[in-house]
């Protein structure tokens, strides 16, 4: 499997992004595509994953599930992660990855597709 993301870009506070994520090859092998980004000098947090099957949504915790929604076109092979109401502190590289089962923990994730930064300016 290859997932290659993209739709960064600067944007500012209180704004929004959508990123996607396009996913080949062996999807087939995909249980959970998932969002992680990572700030500079910080380590790679989970944001959000998705079911490649039957859908179901996990976030990070109730603040991004506020602002972030994460969605799927199966057709598509697409992932997206919308993302409103940003702040300074959503500035980091987000990556998208894919994962044979649930897990928010970076290391279980058996493919990454290369980062796409977003900059939030205040």
């Amino acid at each position: 499997v290859q997932l290659q993301a993209s739709g960064g870009g600067l944007v500012q506070a209180g704004g929004s992004l959508r990123l996607s994520c396009t996913a080949s090859g062996r999807t087939f092998s995909i249980d959970y595509m998932a969002w992680f980004r990572q700030a500079p000098g910080k380590e790679r947090e989970f944001v959000a994953a998705i079911s490649w099957h039957g859908g179901s949504t996990r976030y990070a915790n109730s603040v991004m599930k506020g602002r972030f929604t994460i969605s799927r076109d199966n057709a598509e092979n697409t992932v997206w992660l919308q993302m409103n109401s940003l702040t300074p502190e959503d500035t980091a590289a987000y990556y998208c990855a894919a994962a044979r089962y649930w897990t928010a923990a970076p290391e279980n994730y058996d493919v990454w597709g290369r980062g796409t930064l977003v900059t939030v300016s205040s």
